[in-house]
């Protein structure tokens, strides 16, 4: 299988540097050999000792490649597993087709796309994984800027097909968007869960309940209101196989919309995104502990999401991306659906990864807004629920929503706070005072070791 745009062309750029850095290193070692020379030339012809040869300076510089590690976790990197996978679903079906569009379930059908190749190379097993941009990660080792700080913007899952795509063909792809807008771009780095493929091609999943397409005209709605970033580990990412997940990375890199959690391989699912902001460098990580078959899982030479069943290699990942970065987030599918509460995988999952190195730990999946925990001085936002997703005429929790901002300082301590919304005809906004009064203490109650007050902040207790 085959790298993204982006992946392939920043491992061109490095196979492209090597002859420059040979050319550069051997002009060095021969400007030395004629100082050298000249040094001894010099000395024989005074009668006097030879001086020093002169230090020459040189313009060539090694790629960023040299001098940054990888940030790909090791298949074989070693971490605590974590407990309870999430789903046992049977192995789909080829023969099985696809359930019609429920209509105002808080989950749509997708309709099936037309058959279409999907074999492609898998890349090479010598070839090293993609390191991150020039720029995009700092060295956590050197201190942070005095009073440095980054904002942070959270929503949860985003649906741009299903019923959300019939209204954004009526009302344009800023639609869903439109009332959330401002507080997405005021934060300097904002994320979603993206939880539909993109694309015009690809073949749906069997024996699922719910299988989405979205159109790739669809994600400018996401890039205008503000996201940088978007996660694809999540049980929809493959309703149109690899071909479709193929696609949407590659529409994704063409917008300049970063994303984390889905590849050709496990290396480049496990793949951190990084931003730099203020002086300080944030990673992002995207796993997912819902797979509704293995083979969606990647894996050395397979391509799929980025699970966490077994946390080895989230691990892995999180501990390189702390190396590198200064804010380390990964951002979770979990959890059972509808529920209020965390199940006990989500507890252990989310204390592995902080444990690991993890800062922030923000949680989507069970379409409804779960509490927050304060562990170990770092945070778990347990579930974001719905934000952009098919809604109902009548009230609905799976409704309520909101952004939660993480205001972050370079040694990655971060104040949390919590705009509730709710969506009406899928286009998420602020709530009426008294709505957003009673969302705000039902999680205060549901919360963990953290206290949610009446003007959506939240404190460690």
């Amino acid at each position: 299988m085959s790298y993204s745009r982006v992946q392939s062309k920043k491992k061109s750029k490095r196979k492209r540097r090597w002859p420059i850095v040979a050319f550069a290193a051997l002009a060095v070692v021969l400007v030395a050999a004629v100082g050298v020379y000249a040094a001894i030339v010099s000395g024989d012809g005074d009668g006097g000792e030879a001086s020093p040869p002169v230090a020459t300076a040189t313009s060539s510089a090694l790629p960023s490649d040299a001098s940054s590690p990888s940030t790909t976790p090791d298949s074989t990197a070693e971490g605590p597993a974590a407990s309870p996978v999430e789903s046992e679903q049977p192995a789909q079906s080829p023969d099985s087709a696809p359930s019609a569009e429920p209509g105002d379930e808080e989950e749509g059908g997708g309709a099936p796309a037309g058959d279409g190749e999907t074999e492609q190379t898998s890349p090479s097993a010598e070839e090293p994984a993609a390191t991150p941009d020039a720029g995009t990660a700092g060295d956590p080792s050197d201190p942070a800027p005095s009073g440095a700080s980054v904002t942070l913007a959270f929503v949860g899952d985003i649906l741009p097909a299903s019923t959300v795509g019939k209204l954004i063909e009526k009302n344009g792809v800023d639609y869903p968007f439109k009332l959330a807008k401002p507080l997405l771009e005021s934060a300097d780095i904002a994320a979603g869960n993206l939880e539909a493929p993109i694309t015009t091609r690809g073949t749906p999943a069997q024996n699922k309940q719910f299988v989405f397409k979205g159109k790739p005209e669809y994600l400018k709605g996401l890039k205008n209101a503000g996201l940088d970033v978007v996660s694809l580990a999540n049980n929809h990412t493959l309703d149109q196989g690899w071909e479709g997940l193929s696609d949407t990375m590659d529409a994704l890199d063409d917008i300049k919309l970063k994303h984390m959690g889905s590849g050709a391989d496990d290396k480049e699912a496990f793949e951190p995104v990084y931003f730099e902001h203020d002086g300080l460098s944030v990673a992002y990580i995207g796993v997912s502990n819902v797979v509704p078959d293995g083979t969606w899982k990647a894996g050395p030479d397979h391509p799929g999401v980025a699970e966490t069943y077994d946390t080895t290699r989230a691990v892995a990942a999180v501990k390189k991306a702390r190396e590198l970065a200064n804010i380390v987030v990964v951002m979770v599918h979990w959890g059972n659906e509808r529920a209020d509460t965390p199940k006990d995988a989500q507890f252990n999952v989310g204390h592995t990864l902080i444990d690991a190195g993890a800062d922030l730990i923000i949680g989507s999946h069970p379409h409804v807004l779960q509490g927050f925990e304060a562990y170990k001085g770092k945070w778990i936002a347990y579930s974001l629920g719905n934000f952009v997703f098919t809604t109902k005429s009548e009230y609905s929790k799976t409704q309520d929503t909101g952004v939660l901002t993480a205001t972050c300082s370079g040694d990655g301590k971060c104040k949390l706070k919590f705009d509730p919304m709710y969506a009406k005809a899928s286009q998420p906004g602020p709530m009426e005072p008294e709505q957003a009064g009673a969302l705000l203490a039902r999680l205060n109650k549901v919360s963990y070791g953290a206290s949610v007050d009446s003007k959506g902040r939240i404190t460690a207790k």
